[in-house]
């Protein structure tokens, strides 16, 4: 009979607990899985988040201040612009009123003027120039009156010769307005006939030059124009210097000055007598620079019909014109308006002539 060997308590402990021990680790992993995590903060973290949370506190603090000043701000703004809007608005009224009291001087002078004049038969007006007509009819003598403002100096020029170019060519009145597409026109400059053409007397500046040079004032003879800026200019000249001064754009000669400064000027003898009536183009000027021209018919340059340069000079006076000049007349004496000639020419038809002195709109 075989002995069995004893086997201790203690002994089978220990090998039970080898022969589990890796089961028992593996519900160990399995439970250790199934738990949720644990996090544990430390002293240090605490305090980093207490910091965090008072510096957004001080945040929200100063956006809350900035939206405070921003909302404040923008209503200061607003003030500020409606304020302004008052005040454009004030000072646009102010200068209005200005503007407005500034022209009454020039209206009141414009309107004493005209009402020497009477009512005008037609008008042109335009941002350049403004032209008046008037029906001249004192008694002795009849024809026209045109006031001209020139509100742009290149609303007036004058035109040389033909479309030749050539000196000595001429052309009518009618045609100079065509031509240039002016919207007026009358006659300029006395001319004397000779070698196959109808040359300008004396001084003629045009296109920025003296067209046959300069010639000395003689026999009364007289130079009108244009300056550069716009204004009548005209007399006796007796060297280049004297009328350079004055800046002239453009200018005829004829004979005789009638007014200056407001004056009346001698007439020639010539003049008093030879012819004593006839058609006559007249043009002056205005303390404000507006300019008048008088254009008188006749029937023939015989001295019977027309106005006298007495009668022209004391006409041009009353109106209260301060320089006047004499340009060529008879025949020569020519108003174009509109596309039409309103006088009606002494010769039956209109003369050609090296001069004219255009207007445009």
């Amino acid at each position: 009979m075989s002995k069995l060997k004893y086997i201790r308590p203690k002994q089978v402990n220990r090998l039970f607990m080898l022969a589990i021990a890796p089961f028992i680790g593996m519900l160990l992993c399995m439970w250790l899985l199934t738990q949720p995590p644990r996090i544990t903060l430390h002293s240090s973290e605490y305090i980093a988040d207490s910091h965090i949370s008072e510096q957004s506190a001080k945040i929200r603090s100063d956006l809350g201040q900035a939206a405070a000043a921003a909302k404040q701000t923008v209503s200061s703004i607003e003030k500020t612009a409606v304020l302004y809007q008052q005040t454009t608005a004030k000072v646009g009224s102010l200068l209005g009123k200005a503007k407005t009291q500034a022209a009454k001087p020039e209206q009141i002078y414009n309107r004493r003027i005209t009402s020497k004049l009477g009512a005008p038969i037609e008008t042109v007006h335009s941002d350049r120039i403004r032209i008046e007509l008037y029906k001249v009819n004192p008694g002795p003598y009849h024809g026209y009156a045109m006031k001209v403002k020139l509100k742009d100096p290149s609303a007036m020029s004058m035109s040389l010769g033909s479309e030749s170019g050539k000196p000595g060519t001429v052309e009518t009145t009618m045609r100079a307005v065509s031509r240039h597409g002016a919207v007026a026109g009358i006659n300029a400059g006395g001319y004397a006939d000779g070698n196959k053409g109808r040359f300008p007397l004396g001084t003629t500046f045009y296109e920025g030059h003296y067209v046959s040079g300069f010639q000395p004032s003689f026999k009364d003879l007289a130079f009108v124009g244009m300056s550069t800026s716009g204004k009548l200019i005209g007399g006796k000249f007796y060297s280049q210097q004297q009328l350079d001064r004055l800046s002239p754009k453009f200018g005829a000669t004829f004979v005789p000055v009638l007014l200056q400064n407001g004056r009346k000027t001698t007439i020639p003898e010539k003049w008093r007598s030879t012819p004593a009536r006839a058609p006559r183009t007249v043009i002056g000027n205005y303390k404000d620079d507006q300019l008048l021209i008088l254009v008188t018919e006749g029937y023939d340059e015989n001295g019977k019909s027309g106005a006298t340069l007495q009668e022209l000079q004391n006409k041009l006076l009353k109106l209260g014109v301060i320089d006047a000049y004499n340009l060529d007349g008879g025949g020569s004496s020519s108003l174009v308006l509109n596309g039409r000639v309103v006088n009606k020419p002494s010769d039956g038809q209109l003369r050609p002539v090296p001069t004219h002195f255009l207007f445009f709109k």
